[in-house]
Parts: C-alpha cells; sequence; structure tokens
C-alpha cells in the first residue's frame, strides 16, 4: 500500500515541481514587461496575457503536489490538539462529503469549459495579441484528475491511520522553516534532560 501512496506522491511531485518552472516565465515576461514600458515607452500587448496564463497553470498544477505534502491551510487550532486516529477520523468524513463531490464537479464542469475552448481555440480577449488561452483552460479537468488521485491517496492514509493509531508516512522535500526550529528546540530540551538526568 506504500508504494502505490508513494507512486501518486510522486506523480502530483513531478507535475508540481514541472509546472514550477513556469516562475521563470512568469518573472521574465513581468521583468521585460516592466522594462519595455517604462523605460522604453513602448509597452506590449501580450505580456498581461502570458502573466496570468503562466501563474494560472502554476496555480492549477501545484494543487495535487501540495495535498501530497499536507500543505494546504488548515485552521488547527483543535484539529492539532487530537489524537491521529481523530484526526484522521475527521479528515475522511471531510474528503468524503466536501472533498470528492467538490473534484467532480471540477472535472465534470472544467471538462466540459475546455472542451469548448479548445474546439474554438480560444484566444485571450484582454489584447490585441490573440493569445491563446485554450491550453490554460485544458488544464482545468487535468487538474481535477490529479486532485482526485491524490485525495484518493489521502482517503487511503486517513483509513491506515484510523486502524493503525499513526499516521502513514509521506514524501518530504521541503519544509516549513517553523517545523525545523521547533524540531530542533525539541532536540536541544532532550539533549538537555538528558544531561541533567544523567
Amino acid at each position: 500500500m506504500t508504494k502505490f501512496l508513494f507512486f501518486i506522491d510522486e506523480l502530483s511531485t513531478w507535475v508540481g515541481k514541472s509546472f514550477a518552472w513556469l516562475i521563470l516565465v512568469l518573472t521574465l515576461g513581468v521583468t521585460y514587461e516592466v522594462f519595455v514600458r517604462y523605460v522604453l515607452r513602448a509597452p506590449t500587448t501580450w505580456a498581461f496575457d502570458i502573466s496570468y496564463i503562466s501563474y494560472g497553470a502554476m496555480f492549477l498544477m501545484a494543487g495535487a503536489y501540495t495535498l501530497s505534502r499536507n500543505g494546504h491551510v488548515r485552521a488547527d487550532v483543535v484539529y492539532r490538539l487530537w489524537s491521529p486516529r481523530t484526526q484522521a477520523k475527521m479528515d475522511l468524513v471531510l474528503y468524503i462529503l466536501f472533498f470528492l463531490p467538490a473534484i467532480a464537479a471540477l472535472m465534470y464542469s472544467g471538462f466540459n469549459y475546455a472542451q469548448m475552448s479548445v474546439r474554438f481555440r480560444e484566444v485571450s480577449i484582454f489584447s490585441p495579441a490573440g493569445v491563446p488561452v485554450f491550453p490554460l483552460k485544458a488544464l482545468i479537468p487535468i487538474t481535477g484528475f490529479l486532485l482526485f488521485l491524490q485525495g484518493i491517496a489521502e482517503i487511503i492514509r486517513c483509513v491506515l491511520c484510523i486502524r493503525t493509531g499513526q499516521w502513514p508516512q509521506r514524501l518530504h522535500d521541503v519544509e516549513e522553516t517553523e517545523s525545523v526550529v521547533i524540531r530542533e528546540h525539541q532536540a536541544a530540551e532532550q539533549e538537555k534532560g538528558k544531561g541533567a538526568g544523567a
């Protein structure tokens, strides 16, 4: 089961990190636009479109990656005080009642929306440059599918935690600085306790 969970996590990671490179496109596009607009006094007709398309694609395709790292914002004032089993039960209920129906709606509506956009080869209405936006809209149902897969992995994690009382292992590649500092502080406190007891 762990191999299956890690496979989905790795897929989400690969997609998320691949699309993260769009930050370079976004940065270069905005930098170029600022330079030509304010220094050369010759603004482009395409910079706005490129910026929202790049950011939109990056945002869409990072959702499953963030979910795989348990990184979405959570109001955990009470949640963090619960036992892992209680956390897993709450998560399982929320995934079934809210997450899965919302993702199903995203895939269904997103597919119809993307299909129409691709069929008409939709272009941006915000500039005369005619920048294609149908590739961005085609990402909507793909995002839904990736989130659905990652959601299934998270539901399996909940079931395993309910059975064992501990959360299954996750892939980790980045960590918030706060988590690192807390862990180092706890290790230092344990070392002090061992030194005082000796």
